[in-house]
């Protein structure tokens, strides 16, 4: 056998398994892609600006919220998640279970809790009118969405 016909074997056999492991490679980038863009768990609205005038009643404070939203087929257990504002200010969700394919309402004001809203308690609106972020962690205090409004109005995704 030649040198030359040795050397095409090798780049060949190279060539081959490089082919085996960019097959195998590529449906797991490909996944990842995915999966940045369709979250698991995401933010999937927002009303920052409670309609009508902001006089600070209950009312008024559970028309500002921010929508939750569980694109898996199973349960997510929020407990210890937070959402944050630009301001500092938090609410930390404690024995929450996200059912699969759902949403929860998260309303600044007071309420009793159901599947389906949460209720911040707090006296004063969370959400700036104009611009703000809100951002959820998960229990390990990684940031699992974004969502952004004003100073150019652009939405970021994580």
């Amino acid at each position: 056998m030649s040198a030359s016909s040795t050397a095409r074997r090798m780049a060949a056999t190279a060539l081959a398994a490089g082919t085996v492991v960019s097959a195998i490679a590529l449906p797991a980038t490909a996944a990842d892609r995915d999966h940045h863009r369709h979250p698991r768990v995401e933010i999937s609205a927002v009303q920052a600006d409670s309609p009508g005038r902001d006089n600070h009643t209950n009312q008024s404070l559970n028309a500002e919220w921010v929508e939750i939203t569980n694109h898996t087929r199973h349960a997510v257990n929020l407990r210890n998640w937070t959402l944050r504002d630009n301001d500092g200010n938090r609410y930390r969700f404690y024995d929450v279970r996200l059912a699969g394919r759902a949403t929860v309402r998260v309303h600044s004001g007071m309420g009793r809790d159901t599947r389906t809203d949460l209720y911040q308690d707090r006296r004063d609106y969370m959400w700036d009118n104009r611009a703000d972020t809100a951002t959820l962690r998960n229990d390990h205090r990684r940031t699992v969405d974004t969502e952004s409004w004003g100073r150019g109005g652009h939405h970021h995704r994580r």
